[in-house]
């Protein structure tokens, strides 16, 4: 067990080994009957009987693969909590009450071994430092949010041109909206307050006061659907409450934040060794 495999490696090797094969047989299998039902080898409902089986094929692949890459992928991997948390994150796979985890597909042998990677998460994850990162970060909202204000103008604009042109009903909604969307969007680009503390003692936000990092536990991105957009949210439970705050128009991203997070939190631990 070399555990010489990074988080996000890992993560990237998972996303080509599992979900690449089974895009192309939920793509490919419908594609293939809708093919042959053009040459006239298969009737027209045979396309329909296509997509059964191509999405049934990709759950089955899905189901054996998943269960290889878990046991390699948590024999490698020095910090199994944060793998856990970001697979699930990127839907690589389900979380742990999913009903889903009962259609995985184990050979005996790789059941003994996940059985037996389960001693590793009794250990906690080595967090790593990033020097290149300051003695104190604070994160405010993102100055794009200038662009998406003049988006929202431009759609007014275009709504009181429907006005003048007798679109009552369509310009009144899109000069309303896109006003409406350009005043908030307005009020955060030059929103000057620090919506995101950092630093190596603890962090705080915009809603919570300052926490010391032996407060704050399960820090984290996470992400929720809302309709067709994704949505990024920082979340950290702490003593007697958690806090959970959209991040998606913040001068950060996923990524660079959890860094920050992993670095401060680093840097507290080392502190307290000495």
């Amino acid at each position: 067990m070399k555990e010489n495999i990074s988080v996000s490696k890992a993560i990237n090797r998972g996303q080509l080994m599992i979900n690449l094969p089974v895009f192309i047989s939920m793509l490919g299998v419908p594609g293939l009957a809708l093919f042959l039902s053009n040459k006239g080898i298969i009737p027209s409902w045979g396309i329909g009987i296509g997509f059964l089986i191509g999405i049934l094929l990709a759950w089955l692949i899905w189901s054996f693969l998943i269960t290889k890459w878990k046991v390699w992928a948590f024999e490698n991997v020095r910090n199994v909590h944060e793998l856990k948390r970001k697979a699930i994150r990127d839907k690589l796979i389900w979380p742990d009450d999913s009903i889903f985890n009962k259609t995985e597909i184990w050979s005996f042998s790789d059941k003994e071994k996940w059985n037996r990677l389960q001693r590793k998460f009794n250990n906690e994850d080595v967090l790593k430092e990033d020097q290149s990162i300051p003695p104190k970060t604070e994160i405010f909202y993102s100055k794009f949010n200038f662009i998406e204000m003049a988006i929202m103008l431009v759609a007014a604009g275009f709504g009181v041109y429907l006005i003048i042109n007798d679109q009552l009903v369509y310009g009144v909604i899109a000069t309303v909206l896109g006003g409406y969307l350009a005043y908030k969007e307005y009020l955060q680009a030059t929103n000057s307050e620090v919506q995101i503390y950092i630093d190596s003692k603890g962090m705080r936000t915009i809603n919570t006061d300052f926490k010391s990092w032996s407060e704050i536990r399960d820090e984290q991105v996470i992400f929720r659907q809302s309709g067709k957009h994704r949505r990024a949210y920082l979340s950290y439970e702490f003593d007697h409450g958690f806090e959970e705050l959209l991040i998606d128009n913040y001068n950060t991203t996923p990524k660079k934040l959890e860094s920050l997070m992993q670095t401060y939190k680093a840097r507290y631990k080392k502190s307290k060794r000495f």
